[in-house]
């Protein structure tokens, strides 16, 4: 069961689960990318809303700990976007692949489609770690049958102008640059749901 669960004529309600790169660390609300992809999906014409279940600092086994109240009954679809803290801890890759594939599990159990927003280890973690990292998304993916976004921050890494001045954390045109970027990965998932709703 994949329909996305609304009203008939209303919106499809999605939901971004992640940590502060989802949240809008240290920005206003209509900065965070949860609500500049709400208003890109608008202006594209999309009758859908995306709300914001992330938390600053937050892991992949913090996110399996909470996914259940985080996505409410009655959502359509989720983006996942977790790992960049597992990352920046070192924590080893197969913790992060298998509370990633929990979560994943977890919302399938639902009925609720995932669409998985890739992330990318940095180089100084040495290439064994990067490789094994980079490697989870794609392999979930693959095992899961789902939506992947490679990398969610394609477009910004290693410019300071999208970047606050921790060097880690989007600003307000970091975000509108990763929105603008996922937005036709997120179009096609929402399509998908749209074609599940009407079988």
């Amino acid at each position: 069961m994949t329909a996305p669960r609304a009203a008939p004529g209303g919106p499809v309600r999605l939901v971004a689960l992640g940590d502060s790169l989802t949240a809008g660390y240290r920005l206003p609300a209509d900065a965070a990318f949860p609500t500049v992809l709400e208003r890109l999906l608008k202006a594209g014409g999309a009758n859908v809303t995306v709300a914001n279940a992330g938390v600053s600092g937050d892991t992949t086994t913090g996110g399996l700990d909470r996914v259940d109240w985080s996505v409410p009954d009655g959502t359509a679809g989720v983006i996942l976007e977790l790992g960049a803290n597992d990352m920046l801890r070192g924590t080893d890759p197969k913790v992060t692949e298998a509370a990633l594939a929990a979560i994943i599990e977890r919302l399938k159990a639902r009925g609720i489609p995932v669409l998985l927003a890739g992330m990318q280890a940095a180089p100084n973690l040495g290439p064994d770690y990067k490789a094994r990292f980079d490697a989870i998304y794609p392999m979930l993916a693959k095992r899961y049958d789902l939506t992947l976004y490679p990398f969610f921050l394609n477009g910004i890494i290693g410019d300071p102008a999208q970047h606050l001045d921790d060097g880690l954390h989007p600003n307000r045109q970091g975000v509108e640059t990763i929105a603008a970027h996922i937005l036709p990965t997120v179009e096609n998932f929402l399509g998908g749901l749209r074609q599940g709703a009407s079988r």
